[in-house]
This record gives C-alpha cells, structure tokens and sequence, in this order.
C-alpha cells in the first residue's frame, strides 16, 4: 500500500468515525526528479469539508507550506487573499499540469490529475518543477 492509499484509508476511517479529531499527520511534499523541497510543511485536504475550505480565511501561506488536495481535479480562488502555485498530479504522483502565481478569483483545471498542491507563489519557479516531474509525498521528520 503507497502512502497515498495509506492517507486515503486513513481520512476514510477518520471521516466515517465520531471521535475526537486526530492531529494530522506531518507530511512534506518533495520534487523527486530535481532533489527539491516543494512543502516542508504539507497539509492533507482528504474530506469533503476540507476540500471546500482549501485555503480560504488564510491570510498568506508561507514559504515551505502547503496544501495537498486530494482528490481534486480542479480549484478556484475565489476569495482568496494572495496568490499561489498549483502543482497538479497525476495517480502515480507525476506532474500534469503547473500554474504559476494563480492570483484571487480565478478557475484552474486539469482533467488528468488525480490531486494538487497549492503552495506560495513562486515555489514552481524557486524548485525548478516541471511537467513530468515525480513527486512524492512522505512523512516530515520529527519536529
């Protein structure tokens, strides 16, 4: 079982249970192909309710932050404050598709992706991520 499947597994059985919430997981978000740090600092959108959230309410997100919206094939910044990046990926974790500085009220989306990560404006540029590259999303150490 990959560590997507692990964390899908995981929100499922959180999401299907009436417990008090478990932290989340501490995950970051790494290029693979480039030996780069796209989230030090990764967050898990894996239930309806957080999906829809995303990042509204935020007022910026800072460098090695990030969001990991899974699944998801598409995101709006309606309402949102500042500008980000979005990395979609593929099931096997793959860049499809990049957008670079997606500013407030705008609609992206990639038929092919399987999830995205929205980080701070310029992380595809300061990482140098392209499409094709692989992406893997693995626990943080230890704080």
């Amino acid at each position: 079982m990959n560590l997507l499947q692990s964390i899908a597994r995981i929100l499922r059985e959180h999401s299907s249970s009436h417990r008090a919430a478990a932290p989340p997981a501490r995950l970051r978000a790494l290029n693979h192909t480039r030996g780069a740090i796209l989230a030090a600092k990764l967050e898990v959108a894996g239930s309806g309710t957080a999906r829809r959230k995303g990042l509204l309410g935020r007022e910026n997100l800072a460098s090695g932050e990030g969001l990991w919206i899974v699944p998801c094939e598409s995101v709006h910044t309606f309402f949102m404050r500042f500008p980000i990046d979005l990395v979609y990926l593929d099931r096997k974790n793959r860049v499809r598709k990049l957008c670079a500085g997606v500013g407030p009220w705008r609609i992206s989306a990639c038929l092919m992706a399987r999830s995205v990560l929205e980080l701070p404006a310029g992380a595809i540029r300061a990482t140098q991520t392209q499409r094709g590259d692989i992406v893997e999303v693995v626990p943080a150490p230890a704080a």
